[in-house]
């Protein structure tokens, strides 16, 4: 397999990832905590930062192959992940826009694929 393809595929699971814990990190703050520390200090929110966190390394790693100026693209796929969990976790409707939006990332992402 080609090594720009591995690493690529390294940083879109790494906004994969971010988009999960972004989606826990919305789920803890619609609940009720008794007190302000344990609003920060509960386990789903540690997970959370920690899973950030991991993205962050995995998408370092990715950069020692993929080229910068892919970077950007790359990561844009959060945008959709996030947007499809939204429909599935919160049941928040897709409008119109938003498939638009989807639409023209991926559509950024192939033509980003294809001029390399």
């Amino acid at each position: 397999m080609n090594e720009l393809v591995l690493y690529s595929g390294l940083m879109v699971l790494a906004a994969f990832i971010s988009s999960v814990s972004q989606i826990m990190l919305k789920k803890s703050s619609q609940k009720t905590y008794p007190s302000r520390i344990r609003e920060y200090l509960n386990p789903l929110v540690i997970i959370a930062y920690g899973m950030f966190f991991g993205c962050t390394l995995l998408s370092m790693y990715g950069l020692k192959v993929v080229p910068l100026l892919f970077s950007p693209i790359l990561e844009s796929t959060g945008y959709i992940f996030v947007a499809v969990f939204s429909y599935i976790v919160f049941k928040e409707k897709l409008t119109k826009r938003q498939l638009i939006g989807m639409g023209l990332i991926l559509t950024g992402i192939a033509v980003g694929a294809l001029s390399n």
